[in-house]
This record gives structure tokens, C-alpha cells and sequence, in this order.
């Protein structure tokens, strides 16, 4: 029997928590899209059961928002096993990560998200722990101080991140999979659209589906979030039910975009377009610009502009392309030399 997530990042029963847990596919069946690291993990998930043992160690990583905390508890559900929840800033001292260790169960699955924020020290403590399934302990201090070695049931870690470049080497090898996750294409979309729609008691039409699915960057996040605001918007606005129309008034209003970028989105390329000539600059000075943290622009911004192809990133810094400048509305310069304002 699966107990329930145990939350240690923020409290259990938070209601975000329990909508979110609501919408979330509890199987690799139900989950929509990502097909190729599904047919992986099927493999991982009967390998393992046929030999009676707990998951090899897996580490997801890519865009915020794409399933990777979803599939850990996926994988916790299709191997029938509890799941402990943790990310890399919570986890401060290595007290914090030998209690966590100390209460696993054989099988358990440890999930820690943004596993790429853990400390050095954390680090050292989670090597053995997942490669000799044992926690080592100083006992004491000084010439006496002491080694001891604790002995922990077979356990799986399952690490999200959105900066694999960030996790450590050594961190890195111990996971036996790993695996990017991508953005999804119109169809999924939709698809997800249209489950999520059926669960939250939202009447919409194809064409309203549609509107949803194809400004939501093709991440399920987004289109969730955009789902519940045509809904209000719908409700109050309109007569509860979401056309084509109604989806596109709402995320008009909400200044999202045909290709569903929204307003940060918009004033990190129109500074590279207007402030700085199309670039290169750096991604320092965009985020000091436009009164962001660099580290959301780069995780959260930049990966979809990317896959648009409406940046570059080159080693002089971010360079805004031409589609950029099309779909903008802006000229295009014929050079390709910065322009002096």
C-alpha cells in the first residue's frame, strides 16, 4: 500500500499541493507524451520487480514545469513503494540528510529536486549512501573522534534538476539512468488540456482546447496555470463556457502571446533587440536591465526562446536572430555588428 508523499519542503495538505497531486497522471499509462523515456522506464520498472529489487538510482533534468517531479511519484506508484520528498536548498546540514537516510525503507524512493543546489558536504554524505547503501558518522571530536558506518536498506534516488551542468561529477555517476525531458508537441498538449479540463469541471470546446494548448510552451505547468485563468475568466466574463473566443480574450488579457510568450519573456528580447542592438550581451547585464534574477531567466526564459529559435547564445554573450525580430515586428539589421545608441 502507497502512503502519502511525506513533505519536507513545505507542509503536507497544502492546497496547491493537493490540486496539483489532483491533475497529475498517477501512471505511466496516464501520462500523456514523453513516449521514448516511458518505454525506458518500463524496462527499468520490470527489470527491477522480475529480480525483486528497488529501482536503479535515476536522474531527470530539463526545463522547469515538463513532469519530472510527476514521474517520480509515477515510479513510486508503479513500484508500489513510499516516496520522501526533499529539494537540494532545504537539505542545509548533513544532520538534515542523515535523518532523511535513517528512515528509509527497503524500496523507498528519496525524491530531491534541484538536486544541483546540494552543498559539497551533503554531497560527500550521499555517495556512499547510494552506492554502498551506508551512511558514515564521526562520532567525537579531535584524536578520539571516531568513524562509524551504518548500514541502510536499499533505497532509490530519484534527482530533478533544471542545470545538469551544475550537478557534480562524481554526484552524477552514481545515477544508473538518466534522462532529459523535452518539450511537449501540439498534440500532447492538447491532450493534457483536455484531461485537465475534465478534472477541474471546465466546459471547453475543441477550439478552445486548441487556444489553450498552443500558447503554453508546450509545458503541462503552463497549461494548467493558463487552464484555471480562462476558467475564472470564463466564469466571470462569459457564461462558463470556454470557445476559441473566450481562451483568447483570457490570454489576451493575461499578455500572452500567440506563441505563448508573456510579458518577461517579451522584455528580455526587446532589451536585447532595443536596448542593446540585437546583442551579444551578457546575461548579467539583461537580468540587471529588466530587474530579474539571471538564474530565472536562464532556467526559466531562456530554454523555450531557444527552442523558438529567437536566441543564440554565444560566447560574447545572448544574441537576439532574425525570426526574433520578425515575429517582433522590429527591422532587422543587415549587419551583423552591434549598432552604437
Amino acid at each position: 500500500m502507497v502512503e502519502s508523499p511525506e513533505r519536507i519542503i513545505q507542509p503536507e495538505n497544502h492546497p496547491d499541493d493537493r490540486n496539483d497531486m489532483a491533475l497529475r497522471p498517477h501512471s505511466l499509462d496516464e501520462m500523456i507524451g514523453q513516449t521514448q523515456i516511458k518505454e525506458n522506464l518500463r524496462i527499468l520498472i520490470a527489470a527491477a520487480r522480475r529480480r525483486t529489487e528497488p529501482l536503479d538510482h535515476v536522474l531527470f533534468y530539463g526545463p522547469p514545469g515538463l513532469g519530472k517531479t510527476t514521474l517520480a511519484h509515477i515510479l513510486a506508484n508503479e513500484m508500489s513503494v513510499n516516496i520522501k520528498i526533499t529539494a537540494g536548498p532545504a537539505v542545509e546540514r548533513a544532520g538534515d540528510l542523515a535523518a532523511i537516510l535513517t528512515n528509509l525503507h527497503a524500496g523507498d524512493i528519496l525524491f530531491i529536486d534541484e538536486i544541483h543546489r546540494l552543498g559539497r558536504a551533503i554531497e560527500e554524505i550521499l555517495y556512499p549512501a547510494m552506492e554502498d547503501y551506508a551512511l558514515d558518522i564521526i562520532i567525537g571530536k579531535g584524536p578520539s573522534a571516531k568513524s562509524l558506518r551504518m548500514r541502510l536498506p536499499h533505497f532509490t534516488v530519484i534527482g530533478a534538476t533544471t542545470r545538469l551542468a551544475l550537478v557534480s561529477s562524481p554526484l552524477r555517476a552514481r545515477f544508473g539512468a538518466v534522462y532529459r525531458l523535452d518539450y511537449y508537441d501540439l498534440p500532447a498538449m492538447r491532450e493534457i488540456v483536455e484531461r485537465a479540463a475534465v478534472k477541474l469541471n471546465v466546459t471547453v470546446d475543441e477550439d478552445g482546447v486548441e487556444e489553450v494548448a498552443r500558447r503554453a510552451r508546450g509545458t503541462p505547468r503552463v497549461a494548467l496555470r493558463l487552464l484555471r485563468r480562462v476558467r475564472d475568466f470564463a466564469q466571470v466574463k462569459a457564461d462558463g463556457h470556454v470557445s476559441r473566443i473566450v481562451a483568447g480574450e483570457a490570454l489576451n488579457l493575461m499578455n500572452v502571446d500567440l506563441l505563448g510568450l508573456d510579458e518577461v519573456d517579451r522584455r528580455v528580447m526587446m532589451t536585447i533587440i532595443e536596448k542593446y542592438n540585437g546583442g551579444p550581451v551578457g546575461l548579467n547585464t539583461i537580468a540587471a536591465s529588466i530587474s530579474e534574477e539571471p538564474d530565472t531567466i536562464m532556467d526559466v526564459v531562456e530554454p523555450y526562446l531557444l527552442q523558438l529559435g529567437f536566441l543564440d547564445r554565444t560566447p560574447q554573450g545572448r544574441v537576439a536572430t532574425r525570426a526574433a525580430y520578425e515575429h517582433f515586428g522590429v527591422f532587422f539589421p543587415e549587419t551583423n555588428q552591434p549598432r552604437l545608441i
